[in-house]
């Protein structure tokens, strides 16, 4: 999915708060963002994917500011709203004999925590989570009729708060396929990373987890490591969470083994799915 009009403004915004979460000194900040908003003027084209662009303004802050993870404070918040949700969703599933290894179920469970990101309230997160979910576009029966016949599935996380949520959905595919968790090798955003699910406690849980390679949001196959790539190309199916996954993988042939599972959060992004902003999506591709 190329940028589109809207995107300007948005990738603006990203700079100046991942500029503020980096540092306190006005005077490196400043820089930051100066350098950064020349990235994004130099680098702002129809042609041309938001995360690639989002990846350099990253770089460029975290080496003004000195900082590796602007937004360590942030998601050590946004994981801690989730574990906390989780748990209250999770009591309330028991009592309701609701998520009782049933697809469906902890196929919604895991795209309500899609609506965690670092633009949205907390208050706002908290109350959207607990909604219940309705995909606008929904081919849920359909993966899980491919996913009782693939062999080797790669589920592509997305942000750090969400592991939690995926974790029921993980363990049920394992039931029919290796399923490999895919996590960001550093920081960047508030994306899951290795460090995030073993500080959590849950790398046992997940089995076998592996990184693209490369700290971006989504996936920029050309700096993707040679690993994450054979895995890419020999999985039968691919589980993408999240926007960034759908930007990327969208840009690539209908391979129809691709799933977006997402909230389309921003309206370039529901535009080209062709559902209403905040809806939930299902696709597979």
């Amino acid at each position: 999915m190329k940028l589109a009009m809207e995107c300007y403004d948005c990738l603006k915004r990203l700079i100046c708060q991942a500029a503020e979460l980096a540092t306190d000194d006005a005077l490196v900040r400043g820089k930051a963002i100066e350098e950064a908003v020349k990235v994004l003027d130099g680098e702002f084209s129809y042609e041309q994917i938001s995360l690639v662009v989002a990846t350099k303004i990253h770089k460029v802050i975290k080496e003004i500011t000195l900082n590796p993870d602007p937004y360590r404070t942030m998601k050590e918040k946004e994981m801690a709203i989730a574990r906390e949700l989780y748990a209250e969703l999770s009591l309330g599933a028991k009592r309701s004999n609701l998520y009782k290894n049933d697809f469906s179920n902890y196929l919604r469970l895991a795209a309500a925590a899609n609506t965690i990101d670092f633009f949205r309230e907390p208050n706002l997160i908290k109350g959207e989570v607990k909604k219940p979910v309705i995909f606008t576009m929904d081919d849920s029966q359909r993966f899980e009729a491919r996913l009782r016949e693939a062999s080797k599935i790669l589920y592509l996380a997305d942000n750090a708060g969400e592991i939690y949520f995926d974790l029921p959905l993980v363990k049920y595919m394992r039931q029919f396929a290796d399923v490999i968790y895919v996590v960001k090798p550093s920081p960047v955003q508030d994306d899951t990373t290795l460090e995030d699910i073993r500080e959590a406690g849950l790398e046992s849980e997940f089995g076998r987890i592996m990184t693209t390679g490369i700290a971006s949001p989504g996936v920029i196959f050309a700096l993707a490591s040679a690993e994450f790539k054979q895995e890419f190309e020999s999985a039968g199916l691919i589980f993408a969470k999240g926007m960034g996954h759908y930007e990327a993988l969208s840009e690539l042939p209908k391979q129809g083994n691709f799933f977006y599972c997402l909230m389309a959060k921003c309206e370039p992004v529901a535009r080209s799915l062709g559902v209403p902003l905040n809806s939930y999506v299902a696709m597979l591709r």
